[in-house]
């Protein structure tokens, strides 16, 4: 484990724990029931990748 440079914990080793906790939902989100349902049906899978760039809501996708 090392410090980063603004002192956050940095794990060595394949994958970094960057989000340890579900965030919280706020109010007013758009509904996307066509994604939570293609979601839904990836739990038969053994592995789903969930690809966008940053701030499409992705965390807040999985966390509905």
């Amino acid at each position: 484990m090392n410090a980063g440079r603004s002192g956050e914990v940095v794990l060595a080793g394949p994958l970094l724990e960057t989000k340890p906790y579900v965030p919280r939902l706020r109010h007013g989100l758009v509904a996307r029931p066509r994604l939570s349902e293609l979601l839904t049906g990836a739990n038969e899978s053994a592995l789903t990748l969930l690809s966008a760039p940053a701030g499409f809501g992705k965390t807040t996708l999985l966390a509905q």
